[in-house]
């Protein structure tokens, strides 16, 4: 993943190479390099609450272990990061004990929820795995027709209605085809946006209680995808959803572009949802899954 997700953050790190350089090429020590990786810390979206955690955080480290040059420093900052992304959670993707597997899918329209759904039935389905997508969007022709057409480019059969029909109603049946055709996956597709907030959630918790109904373990993994360009905006959209449902993993898409990778952090740490898959890339192989010790190196390199 790391080559890759460096790769991805090209534009980013170019932007704050200059800075980090900087900022860890003076050996001194001093109240100054607090004031300047604050204001990095900042700028790499990571958010002032995060910001002023880490620092805190830091300080702390740095007086305990009587460190007195900033390479030290700096190596006690990768460790820290890493710590906070990495806090024992279970980072890999959950599988049932026997078929089917069940992930629920979320995310507000826009930020790649259909990609990476077919992405990741391109995982599985490469590995040998029978994968079954359903289109539970149906507010949206275009994200079934999409969904339609991911589902042959990645050898995966779909469940679909009609435009305008009842969300749960696709979900039910795609649960029972699964069950019927001895699927390893089900992955479902959700709603991104509807007339109201409280319309959203609703449809978000009745999906739940189908599949639970239907699936008495399942979900095994409820993902949220959210884009990483958004910078604090995604926090908002994981709070949103996860008063609907309880959210076990993220799916952080558009890692590839201009995004500031510093949004992991502040998403981890505020709402304590796991990273579990990176989007890097446009194919249909660029969804990594997520190592904090490589994306704080590639972050901090």
């Amino acid at each position: 993943m790391l080559a890759q997700f460096k790769k991805g953050l090209l534009k980013t790190r170019e932007a704050f190479k200059n800075r980090f350089e900087s900022l860890f090429g003076v050996n001194e020590l001093d109240e100054d390099f607090f004031d300047e990786l604050e204001e990095i810390l900042v700028s790499a979206d990571v958010g002032v609450k995060t910001t002023e955690k880490i620092i805190g955080l830091l300080r702390e480290r740095i007086k305990k272990e009587r460190v007195r040059e900033r390479s030290a420093a700096r190596e006690l900052l990768k460790k820290l990061l890493v710590e906070m992304l990495d806090d024992n959670q279970q980072a890999s993707l959950a599988v049932a004990p026997s078929p089917p597997t069940v992930y629920l899918i979320l995310g507000v329209n826009g930020v790649g929820k259909t990609t990476a759904i077919a992405k990741l039935a391109y995982r599985f389905s490469s590995k040998g795995k029978r994968v079954l997508l359903a289109a539970g969007d149906t507010f949206r022709a275009a994200a079934i027709e999409q969904l339609d057409e991911w589902s042959g480019v990645v050898g995966a059969g779909i469940i679909k209605h009609q435009e305008g029909g009842d969300p749960s109603a696709v979900i039910f049946d795609a649960v029972n085809a699964a069950v019927s055709r001895g699927v390893d996956l089900l992955l479902c597709d959700t709603a991104g946006r509807l007339h109201t907030k409280a319309n959203l959630l609703d449809e978000m918790k009745k999906i739940y209680r189908v599949i639970q109904k239907s699936l008495g373990e399942a979900p095994h993994e409820t993902l949220l995808v959210v884009d990483a360009t958004t910078g604090q905006n995604a926090i908002a959209q994981a709070r949103l959803f996860q008063e609907a449902v309880p959210i076990t993993g993220l799916i952080l898409t558009k890692l590839d572009g201009t995004a500031r990778g510093g949004i992991v952090l502040a998403v981890k740490d505020i709402t304590g949802i796991p990273l579990k898959l990176l989007g890097v890339g446009e194919r249909k192989e660029d969804l990594e899954p997520f190592n904090a010790a490589e994306f704080v190196e590639a972050l901090l390199a």
